[in-house]
């Protein structure tokens, strides 16, 4: 409980702190430079809270990660899955023309969407990947403006296609019946935190950034 809490801390106050310095022209380019040790950070402390070391939950870690650096390499080099885009260097060192990092963030946002979906008991498996998928469409709405002005990444022609979003939806479904079909530990508040706290992230800077 007490490692919980002090990871949620650590979460809201590195948010707050990123917040401020992505709000705040000056400290700009620190803070995008200080993205890819952000991720990282938020993966240590999923596993410092996790709670578990059954092989089903190594096994969830290695295919997301796997799986959506994969997607991104096949999407960034033929646009047949998301569109034609192509990423910046705020995520870091790219293989393939893709971030790395990339497969750590896809991680992050499937284990805390559905270790938060974990609290409404849902029994079918379909329901509950088709509202995991719909909240990873969300924060997709959220990342998008952000993610092109601080140089995530960045779309052919300046425009987001619908491809994109049916793609994220898709791709994120399968992956939701991927999480739904093991047998790991799937409480962990800590990941709630994240997870809000991202929303809460990305929301405040397409409020007061753009």
């Amino acid at each position: 409980m007490k490692r919980n809490l002090l990871c949620s801390i650590i979460i809201i106050l590195f948010h707050l702190v990123g917040l401020y310095g992505f709000l705040t022209p000056a400290f700009n380019g620190l803070f995008i430079k200080l993205v890819p040790f952000h991720l990282l950070l938020m993966l240590l402390l999923m596993i410092f809270t996790v709670n578990d070391k059954s092989a089903d939950l190594i096994k969830f870690a290695i295919v997301v990660y796997l799986a959506g650096f994969f997607i991104e390499v096949i999407g960034v080099n033929t646009g047949l899955i998301f569109g034609y885009y192509s990423y910046g260097a705020a995520l870091g060192v790219k293989l393939l023309a893709v971030p790395l990092l990339i497969g750590v963030n896809w991680l992050i946002l499937v284990y805390c969407t559905g270790v938060f979906l974990m609290c409404f008991n849902l029994k079918s498996r379909w329901l509950f990947s088709a509202l995991g998928a719909g909240i990873l469409l969300g924060i997709d709405f959220l990342i998008e403006p952000v993610a092109v002005r601080f140089d995530y990444w960045s779309w052919f022609g300046g425009i987001i296609p619908i491809q994109n979003y049916l793609g994220w939806y898709i791709f994120s479904f399968f992956l939701f019946l991927f999480f739904s079909s093991l047998n790991f530990r799937k409480e962990n508040y800590a990941a709630v935190v994240l997870l809000f706290s991202q929303i809460a992230f990305f929301l405040a800077l397409n409020l007061w950034a753009f």
